[in-house]
Order: C-alpha cells, then structure tokens, then sequence
C-alpha cells in the first residue's frame, strides 16, 4: 500500500464506488460476486489484504435505505392510502434491491477511502 503511485491518474471516490474498481488504477474490479473483494486488482496488481471495512457498510446501508424505503412507505400510506399488498409488493423488492446496490457501493467507497488516505489500525505512540 505504500508503493508509488505516480505511474497511475488520479481515481475519483465516485469512480471508485460507483464502478466498484480498484482505488489505484480505476481499471480493475474490486468484488467477486456481489460483495466478496478479489485478492488482488487484476489491471495493477494491488494486493487488497489491506482492504478491511468490517460492519461500516453495513451500518450505513441500514440508516440511508431504511430512511428512504420507511420515508416513502410512510408518505405513500398518509397520501393515497394504498391497501398492505400494494405496500408489501413495492417496498419490499425496493428495500432488498436499494439495500444490496448500496452495500456495493458503499464498501467500494469505504476502501478507496482506506487506500487513499493510508489508514491503519490505531496505535498509541509511547515516548
């Protein structure tokens, strides 16, 4: 993670989250599969073993998805009243799918994040 990384353009943070990609190049892909990080970028070789979001993806993916899906579950019942089936059938595909685009997302961003600024575990300095 401490290598140079003249040799590279700058990669944007929506770049990185939106497009899921390597937060070096911008070329390689950082998941294999929905959300499970790749070893390794396959443009750059950047070893993603420094990648650790733990549950901060997750933990905004519940606060932004519940407060949109809840907000306008609540706003559609007070407007039109529609009957439960209506609500069941419209916000129940829009929580799941809102909740796994923003998982993706979210933990892209959060690892550009980790790379961008060199973060590591704290440490308390002893002198």
């Amino acid at each position: 993670m401490d290598e140079d990384t003249a040799r590279y353009a700058p990669v944007t943070p929506q770049k990185a989250a939106l497009g899921a990609c390597c937060p070096r190049c911008g070329q390689g892909k950082l998941f294999d599969g929905l959300t499970k990080l790749k070893p390794r970028c396959s443009n750059c070789g950047l070893d993603y073993s420094f990648a650790d979001t733990g549950d901060g993806a997750s933990i905004f993916v519940i606060l932004i998805a519940d407060f949109l899906v809840v907000g306008l579950a609540v706003w559609s019942e007070i407007t039109y009243s529609p009957p439960v089936w209506l609500h069941i059938l419209l916000w129940g595909p829009l929580a799941i799918g809102l909740s796994l685009w923003l998982l993706r997302t979210i933990k892209a961003l959060l690892i550009f994040q980790v790379y961008h600024h060199s973060a590591k575990p704290g440490t308390i300095d002893h002198e």
